[in-house]
């Protein structure tokens, strides 16, 4: 299987391509639930003032407008936001974290979820986000871990070892795009590293499924992620069967392991 080049693959998920709602629908299912449990521990409310970065559908950011309203703020950023609607409360900007700035000591809690896994300047995105936190302010990562997701049940070797090649290719492209898809167990470390003090990683693992949000994800990534992975050595009809194989109602396996990490700003910092 050949390996593609960054100028082959450029950006995974495009937020234009005409399977983005589908995956954004996908993404809320899953992973929503723990993205806004974790949110609500921060103590997140009136009057506080949140950005989310790559807000992609918006769920999470109208969840904290909600939180914050009607004193507060939330901003809610991403490269391409047609996805996500003003309100009040929820101001929508065309941003890119990469190379566009951030106003230092201005948010009472900052979230990424599965955006810095996509993006090879992550450690200065990090450095950006923590500058962008006022003193005592939250930080929120929540990322995949891919090297863990097997196949627990499949039809006999062959429909495993076929997803199996799906995982890696689509694992191949992300890499080849300047990502990092075991970021989420690096990300503890490098919030500390960047500064941040009580962090706290929580994993979790979900069962995929026909019927899973996880697993309806994975079958719409071969849809959204197709010209990328033929060009990455899958073929048509290996799409068609893996795409069968995560439709058999007795199909199961292991999802990746997702990463939900905060850490705090120190209320007093001198260096920043």
């Amino acid at each position: 299987m050949g390996q593609p080049t960054v100028e082959d693959i450029g950006y995974v998920f495009d937020n234009h391509n005409v399977h983005s709602r589908e995956q954004h629908r996908c993404l809320a299912a899953a992973y929503d639930p723990m993205t806004l449990e974790r949110l609500a521990e921060t103590g997140v409310t009136t009057g506080w003032r949140c950005l989310e970065i790559g807000s992609g559908g918006g769920t999470v950011a109208r969840w904290l407008a909600e939180r914050v309203g009607p004193t507060g703020e939330v901003v809610a950023t991403d490269v391409k936001p047609a996805h996500i609607a003003e309100r009040p409360g929820l101001v929508v900007v065309e941003h890119d974290v990469v190379t566009d700035p951030l106003p230092d000591n201005a948010f009472d809690l900052i979230v990424a979820r599965l955006v810095l896994q996509h993006v090879p300047e992550r450690l200065a995105v990090l450095d950006k986000l923590v500058r962008a936190l006022k003193p005592g302010g939250w930080l929120q990562i929540d990322e995949f871990d891919t090297s863990y997701e097997p196949p627990l049940l499949a039809p006999d070797a062959r429909a495993e070892e076929l997803y199996r090649t799906f995982l890696a290719t689509k694992s191949a492209v992300m890499r080849a795009g300047g990502g990092d898809p075991e970021w989420g167990r690096r990300a503890p470390a490098a919030m500390r590293a960047a500064g941040l003090v009580d962090i706290d990683p929580r994993p979790r693992i979900q069962l995929r499924h026909a019927a899973s949000a996880g697993l309806q994800l994975q079958l719409h990534h071969t849809y959204h992620l197709r010209d990328k992975l033929i060009a990455a050595g899958m073929t048509d009809q290996q799409l068609d069967d893996v795409r069968a194989l995560m439709r058999d109602p007795s199909f199961r396996a292991t999802s990746s392991i997702m990463y939900s990490i905060q850490g705090r700003r120190r209320q007093e910092d001198p260096s920043r």
